[in-house]
């Protein structure tokens, strides 16, 4: 602070005043991240794990550092008068919370976009330092701030892992055929499944060859050399249960207003697949069954679909996690646990949820798969015996922590035998309520799916 007060006066002083004030209460890094937002891709990642992290970062130096250290500011009469805030802060020096929040949206975006965060970060240490020469902290508040920053924006990874939007490692396949124009295509299409205009001209103009039929007029298929879909989930599964089971490649055209598998796959439009169909290049993965009923996604039992909904509900409004949280709690606050064996133990349990293949985070918010290769089903329940057991579910969510909580159970295995103990219940597979039963026999289908791929 003593070197920082001796500097001569200059121009930068100003500068340095008025960047300090801009980033009061994070607005500068709120209009950079509405300026990220408008990009694509790791642009938008950025900007959306910047404020995440600039929240963890906020309240642990704000609300945390600041009441357990109190610490005095430096003096103002250290600093010529054109250098001081106008409005000098009241509160603890130690740590500094702009140094917190900028470190932290800095750390974040560059996490998911290495360009944006060398532009971010120059701007960031500038404003850190802006703290020490305008007199409002000692550069050890600022490192302090800056730690503080740097650790909130790695632990968002707890919840939202990096590498998410890339595709899921799957099987080598070696039998798929370019298929020109579509010969040799049957394309299921349903157009009640997505938000957006009927795919079926797009289809057509790039695969003239190709027979496009709705899945109620799914023909036999004698001469068919794959199988595509246009829709939702709930679409893509249903046909792809019979591509399985007839061993016809699929040809996948995400459609839908929910197109959890071909984003894991790593599909995300027409041009993908028109692509690889055209190289006839692919791979294989693993499917999932339940007392011979196929899934790509998930299957689940108790509460978990009811999550599921009111956080797609919720979640434009309140964001992905904060709509997360919130369904969470009103599941479990109405939920009434289920007496059931699994795979020979018997538990009380809230809900149960399997996936077709290892699931990432950990926890009951899961959003990606980084495998589609091992031949394992993913399975995750909530255990009803023991004391609060809802309360410490739901603080251990919260907090990223499940995996230490003794309400938590995660299991990786190939199959999984569930029986439920009172009356039919009906079990939830890619979003689609299915009939009721009170004996559940999972297991994984490895490489059971021929789809094509860039």
């Amino acid at each position: 602070m003593s070197s920082s007060a001796g500097l001569p006066p200059s121009r930068l002083d100003r500068g340095f005043k008025r960047l300090s004030k801009a980033a009061n209460h994070s607005l500068l890094w709120f209009a950079i991240a509405a300026i990220l937002a408008t990009g694509k891709g790791p642009f938008r990642r950025g900007a959306m794990r910047g404020l995440a992290a600039i929240a963890g970062a906020s309240a642990s130096a704000n609300l945390v550092g600041k009441s357990l250290f109190p610490r005095r500011r430096p003096a103002a009469d250290l600093l010529a008068v054109e250098r001081r805030l106008s409005k000098r802060p009241t509160s603890s020096s130690f740590p500094s919370g702009h140094s917190a929040s900028a470190a932290a949206f800095a750390t974040a975006v560059a996490m998911e976009s290495p360009k944006a965060g060398a532009v971010v970060a120059p701007i960031a240490a500038a404003v850190a330092y802006s703290r020490v020469h305008t007199g409002v902290h000692w550069p050890t508040d600022v490192a302090a701030g800056a730690a503080v920053g740097v650790g909130a924006a790695l632990l968002t990874r707890r919840w939202w892992p990096l590498g998410m939007n890339d595709p899921a490692s799957a099987y080598e396949h070696a039998d798929l055929t370019s298929l020109q124009e579509g010969d040799g295509l049957v394309v299921v299409v349903n157009p009640r499944s997505g938000i957006g205009p009927d795919p079926t001209p797009q289809i057509t103009e790039e695969w003239p060859k190709a027979q496009v039929v709705s899945i109620e007029e799914l023909p036999d298929l004698p001469d068919a050399k794959a199988l595509g879909v246009a829709g939702g989930d709930g679409t893509v599964a249903a046909v792809a249960s019979i591509a399985a089971e007839r061993d016809l490649p699929l040809v996948l055209i995400p459609s839908g207003t929910l197109n959890h598998f071909a984003r894991d796959v790593g599909i995300t439009g027409l041009h993908d697949t028109a692509q690889a169909v055209a190289d006839g290049v692919g791979v294989r993965v693993d499917l999932a069954q339940v007392n011979g009923q196929w899934f790509v996604n998930t299957a689940s039992l108790g509460g978990y679909p009811d999550m599921v909904r009111i956080r797609e509900k919720l979640q434009k409004r309140w964001g992905k996690w904060p709509a997360a949280a919130i369904a969470l709690f009103r599941v479990l606050q109405r939920a009434k646990p289920l007496e059931m064996t699994i795979d020979g133990d018997k538990h009380l349990v809230w809900l149960l949820f399997v996936g077709n293949g290892p699931y990432r985070p950990k926890g009951f918010a899961p959003t990606m798969r980084p495998r589609l290769d091992d031949g394992l089903l993913d399975v995750r329940y909530v255990r009803a015996d023991r004391q609060f057991s809802r309360t410490r579910f739901f603080l251990g969510a919260l907090l990223g922590a499940l995996e230490h909580s003794r309400t938590y159970k995660h299991l990786e295995v190939a199959s999984l035998n569930v029986e439920v103990h009172g009356a039919p219940i009906s079990i939830a597979t890619d979003g689609e309520v299915r009939e009721r039963a009170t004996h559940f026999k999972f297991r994984s289908r490895a490489a059971a799916l021929g789809i094509y791929r860039p």
